[in-house]
């Protein structure tokens, strides 16, 4: 997939580096409407290369069997969205027209499908289908390889190095994210309930600079559901079946990731997995882009 004569133009001008304090990790940032205009701009990450012990183990608390058999995963390197999708930066890919050299869009997009309104706030009410269709217009007009996290790479990035239930240890609060806090999880203290999105990177940012991991919105990842890791891939890749002869893949369930705001903070831990079937739409569901280096 080949970049527009402009978009090459322009190229190494738009993929300025930058540095975050945290981790000082390489990223870039990826316009998706005018240069100058910052607030619609895409903040991607750089997660290094590595290794970690995917799954959770037999001993945390409100384990899920899903969850299990713990697998060690080595990842190559890839960058990921420092925040969700937000309604600002999907109203304009979902308004971008096809420029010459482009391929037809596949599908359209409704620039405004949100239930809670804010530019800043999380893009929601998306299917799997939407945000793969943003994914390739993206692809398409950067000339990079954009799609959905694997399942294993956005549990890597969640994680961060760590291995307690919570990037941010033991425990959560909603001094931390965005769920249902009339309930706790291990020793942590009752909080908000607020029952709605809150713009994106409102809370502390994970130790390697990303947001909005545990709560908010739930994020679509690029796997099928399966019900536990047995024969999962230890390369990081998204675990996709092999295609039925008989039936049309089309409606395979994916995979969620991430909690929302709706639920309480156990199902908001680094190890939870959801599901849902690739046309669901709701005002939970949202997602972040992932950009592979290319040879």
């Amino acid at each position: 997939m080949g970049a527009s004569p402009t978009r090459q133009a322009d190229g190494a001008a738009k993929f300025r580096f930058l540095l975050t304090h945290r981790r000082r990790a390489q990223g870039f940032s990826e316009p998706l409407g005018a240069e100058a205009d910052e607030a619609t701009s895409l903040t991607m990450l750089w997660m290094p290369p590595g290794r970690f012990w995917m799954g959770s183990p037999e001993e945390e608390p409100e384990r899920r069997t899903n969850e299990g058999p713990q697998h060690l995963v080595q990842l190559q390197g890839f960058f990921l969205a420092q925040t969700p999708i937000t309604q600002a930066q999907w109203r304009q890919v979902a308004d971008w027209k096809p420029n010459k050299g482009e391929r037809a869009w596949s599908q359209k997009l409704n620039p405004n499908p949100s239930h809670f309104k804010g530019d800043q706030r999380p893009v929601e009410q998306v299917s799997w289908d939407d945000a793969m269709e943003f994914c390739h217009r993206l692809s398409q007009r950067s000339g990079r390889h954009y799609t959905l996290p694997s399942e294993a790479q956005w549990e890597y990035a969640c994680r961060a190095g760590t291995i307690s239930p919570f990037h941010c240890g033991s425990t959560i609060s909603t001094k931390l994210a965005n769920y249902d806090g009339t309930k706790v999880y291990g020793d942590g203290e009752k909080g908000e309930y607020r029952q709605q999105t809150m713009d994106v990177a409102s809370f502390p940012a994970n130790p390697w600079g990303l947001h909005d991991m545990h709560g908010n919105v739930w994020e679509w990842c690029a796997d099928h559901w399966h019900d536990n890791y047995e024969g999962a891939p230890e390369d990081g890749r998204a675990w996709i079946d092999a295609k039925d002869k008989e039936n049309d893949d089309i409606m395979k369930i994916r995979l969620l990731r991430g909690g929302s705001l709706y639920l309480f903070p156990g199902y908001c831990r680094s190890a939870y997995r959801g599901n849902g079937p690739p046309d669901n739409r709701n005002n939970f569901i949202g997602f972040r882009v992932c950009c592979l280096p290319q040879d």
